[in-house]
């Protein structure tokens, strides 16, 4: 596992263990700094793995994009060329390589089908952080017309759940919106703003079900084109934020600054492939949601008292 410190890759270790796997490497702590070659090459010498899944890399909302795109672009490039070199070097079974939603164009046909990459613009605000996870997917490709090796490509659905990023910069919408929206009740406030207009869709996938896809992919998908991994279902930000209201207990009114970016207007995949090896969420949104807050509400990062130095987060990937 490589990013097994992120959201999706701890999901996916914790799942691979309850299915009754045991030899599983990347546990946090175990895996080496991705973004320096020397230390890729050593780690994959020493542990020489059968299956890898790639889930590391830098990511963030609308405020770590706008202002960390070299960085954003910098991290994932280099952990992708360090990964997939270091994985045919040592013609690891499969690997499997996640992608992201933000890699279609900001106008794409709805749902968003896998040969519909490339077809249009990239959203700007997002561009920098597409292009690398773009450049990720045609390097697997490419490795696979060069050297025969089974490297194939995932693309999720936004996702979340316990465990996620709830920082004040780098996280996505629903951590962003929980956490938010939490400390105004905690503060008691009579209002919220949140960024955006609250009229673009999103699809959202819970980790855990996300866990489940991506190890039925390592199982079963052998193909070139990245594969969609998403439920079919999107929302709008703002019903999002009326649902996250009902379930932390918000009295106050949330209203939208218009003035502020929005990001793509719509993000839907199309998931028949997914669908078709036999793959079905597990855990519905309002369920997945409220685990999520539960989680939040025990972890570090829940301000259970007024906070001085919060800043305005910017909440739309």
């Amino acid at each position: 596992m490589a990013g097994g410190q992120t959201l999706i890759g701890a999901a996916i270790l914790h799942d691979l263990e309850r299915q009754g796997y045991r030899n599983l490497i990347g546990w946090p702590g175990e895996e080496p700094d991705l973004t320096e070659a020397a230390q890729v090459e050593a780690f994959f010498s020493r542990v020489n793995p059968e299956y890898v899944f790639l889930a590391a890399g830098k990511s963030g909302g609308i405020q770590a994009n706008l202002k960390y795109p070299a960085d954003l672009m910098r991290e994932n490039l280099l952990i992708e060329c360090h990964l997939l070199y270091q994985a045919c070097r040592h013609r690891v079974k499969k690997l499997l390589y996640l992608a992201s939603s933000c890699s279609y164009p900001k106008y794409c046909l709805q749902p968003m089908r896998e040969d519909l990459l490339l077809a249009g613009f990239l959203e700007p605000t997002s561009e920098a952080y597409a292009l690398a996870k773009i450049s990720g997917i045609k390097m697997c490709q490419a490795y696979r017309t060069q050297y025969e090796v089974n490297f194939v490509s995932g693309i999720p659905a936004n996702a979340f759940g316990p465990g996620d990023d709830f920082s004040q910069e780098d996280s996505h919408v629903i951590p962003a919106l929980i956490s938010r929206i939490h400390e105004a009740k905690v503060r008691g406030r009579k209002s919220l703003e949140i960024w955006g207009s609250g009229a673009p869709r999103r699809e959202f996938i819970f980790s855990r079900d996300l866990a489940e896809a991506c190890i039925l992919v390592m199982q079963g998908y052998d193909d070139a084109l990245p594969i969609n991994l998403g439920g079919g279902l999107d929302i709008s930000i703002a019903e999002l934020a009326y649902l996250i209201k009902e379930i932390i207990g918000f009295q106050g009114h949330i209203f939208f600054d218009t003035t502020k970016p929005d990001g793509m207007p719509r993000k839907l995949l199309d998931s028949s492939k997914l669908k078709g090896l036999g793959w079905q969420p597990r855990t519905s949104f309002r369920d997945a949601l409220q685990a999520t807050y539960e989680w939040f509400l025990q972890s570090k990062e829940c301000p259970h008292f007024p906070l001085e130095n919060l800043i305005s987060r910017k909440e739309r990937c």
